[in-house]
């Protein structure tokens, strides 16, 4: 988000020519964007620890985040699938810099903690160090990391997980908490196990409670029916989060906010949502132009509306300010 004003203005006063500006800015965003990091890792751990339910809606690019901001949201989620549904490559094609680079620009657009989608890793141990430490880097306020054959399978979008040893699993989780631990302690790990289809629930719980012992903060197993959903909470160790796969073919229940609390989740993750509503409502639009040249799902007033709350999401008027202060008149008044 932009910076308030009258940090710009005070800036320019303490310079006595560009060059000296241009250094007090870059430094001062450096320090500032340092900061900010540090906090959004606490400020995570404070939400946590508190007594709210925490909803996530995935995020692909920065305005989905902001508008969860702007709205009230607390968190938001950066998912592997929107992020390879964006890029037209699915999320098993998907490199590590490449979720670490969405992820870190959607952190960097917004003061609300972003939990991002690891994968299984990017890789073995080792491997799983060095992602946690990307995302960390990045801004990232907390990472999700899966039980998963890594590289991950086209397929595992019907639903066929390969799930690697349970113990090769638990030193993934070790390495990648040491690494939390010795780059922000505050950062926060969380243990995705990807085996109740298969393996069975209780697999995935013995899993996670592994995690828990390893270090993870938090967990995610993947329910197939109701009863086993009601069950995660009661038999996990730590704090659960639950993932609403909005037009899953595999039977998986959705529920709303309140009843996930009832239950004891701690956070859901909405892991579709903005992707789907967006790729159905822009391709009913471009369906109907094409068949009649026109477009009528939205009134001119609703576009306005649209366009003037992209705007302010992004900062629009600080911009302005700043010309104002610099290149342009203050003359044009507010659009």
């Amino acid at each position: 988000m932009p910076r308030p004003i009258g940090a710009f203005c005070f800036l320019k006063s303490l310079a006595h020519n560009k060059t000296e500006f241009n250094c007090y800015f870059w430094c001062t965003l450096r320090t500032t964007r340092e900061t900010d990091m540090e906090k959004i890792t606490t400020k995570l751990r404070k939400l946590l620890a508190g007594d709210d339910f925490l909803y996530m809606p995935a995020a692909y690019y920065p305005l989905c985040a902001l508008v969860a901001q702007q709205i009230g949201l607390k968190t938001a989620y950066v998912g592997g699938y929107v992020t390879g549904g964006s890029k037209a490559v699915s999320e098993p094609l998907l490199s590590m810099s490449e979720q670490v680079n969405v992820a870190g620009e959607i952190a960097q657009s917004c003061s609300i903690p972003i939990i991002a989608d690891a994968g299984a890793g990017f890789g073995e141990p080792l491997h799983c160090m060095r992602t946690v430490r990307e995302f960390i880097s990045a801004g990232v306020a907390g990472v999700h990391i899966e039980d998963q054959l890594y590289p991950k399978r086209a397929h595992y979008h019907k639903y066929v997980a390969h799930a690697i040893p349970a113990d090769e699993f638990a030193y993934k989780i070790r390495y990648a908490c040491r690494e939390r631990d010795t780059k922000d302690p505050d950062f926060v790990v969380i243990v995705r196990s990807d085996t109740c289809r298969f393996e069975g629930f209780g697999e995935a719980v013995k899993r996670v409670n592994m995690g828990a012992e390893e270090g993870a903060d938090m967990g995610l197993i993947f329910p197939t029916n109701h009863e086993e959903a009601v069950q995660a909470p009661k038999e996990c160790a730590i704090p659960m989060v639950y993932v609403q796969s909005r037009g899953n073919r595999d039977g998986r229940p959705l529920y709303g906010n309140n009843e996930l609390r009832d239950m004891g989740y701690k956070a859901c993750i909405d892991a579709q949502l903005w992707l789907t509503v967006s790729f159905h409502h822009a391709k009913k639009a471009l369906e109907e132009i094409h068949a009649t040249g026109s477009y009528t799902g939205m009134t001119d007033a609703e576009n306005i509306s649209a366009r003037q709350g992209i705007e302010d999401a992004i900062g629009l008027e600080d911009y302005y300010l700043i010309e104002e202060e610099t290149v342009e008149e203050k003359k044009w008044g507010k659009r």
